[in-house]
């Protein structure tokens, strides 16, 4: 990482870097989180997200919409606790329809293409993160955050 960089720097590569993240919903006060393939947008407002309606993370995200995804670069090993980069997004999920629906699947299907046939099925959802803000762990404890603007 380097020192200079900016926040939406640091968001931008990190995010390109890494393809899968994870989830966390809630339902009656339990969390619950799901590993995830994503993409996200070019202004880093949003993160799309697939997954299947007969899920608990989809009847969760229709309960409650807000939720909380973690992404970060740590590779389990001893210099992670200085060098890795730890980030939340926090914000609410839609489930997206007609040619927004179609703009994302192509967004998410042109990081993952190896999940075609799972994007295309009529039973999975196109579900966009509107991102407020991005909470951005770098050097263990230097903790940073870097709020979307409308």
């Amino acid at each position: 990482m380097n020192a200079s960089e900016t926040l939406p720097q640091v968001l931008q590569r990190l995010l390109a870097a890494q393809r899968y993240a994870v989830l966390a919903t809630e339902s009656g006060g339990q969390p619950y989180t799901s590993l995830m393939a994503f993409a996200v947008t070019d202004d880093l407002k949003g993160l799309i997200l697939l997954t299947e309606r007969a899920t608990h993370k989809y009847a969760n995200l229709m309960a409650n919409r807000r939720v909380a995804v973690f992404i970060d670069n740590r590779e389990n090993v001893g210099s992670d606790t200085d060098a890795a980069v730890a980030i939340t997004a926090l914000g609410e999920a839609d489930e997206v329809a007609g040619e927004e629906c179609v703009c994302l699947r192509d967004a998410y299907l042109a990081r993952h293409p190896y999940l075609d046939q799972f994007a295309t099925s009529p039973s999975c959802a196109i579900l966009r993160i509107r991102v407020r803000s991005y909470l951005v762990v770098r050097h263990f404890q230097d903790v940073a955050e870097w709020r979307v603007e409308d």
